[in-house]
């Protein structure tokens, strides 16, 4: 039984599903779209967003944005903006440096995942509160094992995520019935004898 245990095996020991996540990372970060499956592209989302609100956090940091922010002097603000650096270096993995490749298949000079993520896409979302990414699943499976597949891409700035089905508003709660007033015996009509 898994009770309580979140997230998807995938088929794949601990180790694997993180190479499997920073490999997936990397190329979303690189190419802003990618083509997977399905329950990966689910997974991926968390790992994604989690990095981009590393690199969020970074900007508002090193801009002075909040309230936590502003009384920091600039020496304590690039100091907390390297833990957030770091705190994605970890997570990214001991390859954090690789390189971004243009459409031409020619490596961008001097630019890497990490210089990518946190000077383009973190600032990108500084007004956002959250769901960085979207998943839209494809109508044709996989060839080879006919696997689900889905693109999983970054939200451009401004762009809101599409709902095909609106939410409705939660109905208004029931007013509490009325307590019944006590019932009375009905009075009876004196016998006659």
């Amino acid at each position: 039984m898994r009770h309580r245990k979140a997230g998807r095996h995938l088929n794949r020991t601990p180790d694997h599903r993180r190479s499997l996540f920073r490999n997936l990372a990397r190329a979303l970060f690189t190419h802003e779209s990618i083509r997977t499956t399905v329950p990966k592209a689910k997974e991926l989302r968390p790992f994604a967003e989690r990095l981009i609100t590393l690199a969020k956090k970074a900007d508002a940091v090193v801009k002075g944005v909040g309230p936590e922010n502003e009384k920091l002097d600039e020496k304590a603000r690039a100091v907390k903006a390297l833990h957030y650096r770091r705190q994605a270096m970890a997570l990214l993995g001991p390859v954090h440096g690789t390189g971004i490749w243009d459409k031409k298949d020619a490596p961008v000079a001097g630019d890497t995942v990490l210089k990518k993520l946190f000077r383009d896409i973190g600032p990108r979302y500084a007004d956002r509160p959250g769901g960085y990414t979207r998943v839209l699943k494809e109508h044709y499976r996989r060839l080879g094992d006919a696997g689900e597949t889905a693109v999983i891409e970054l939200l451009k700035a401004g762009e809101k995520k599409v709902r095909v089905k609106e939410r409705r508003p939660a109905p208004a709660p029931a007013p509490a019935p009325a307590a019944p007033e006590p019932a009375t015996a009905p009075e009876t009509p004196p016998a006659t004898t």
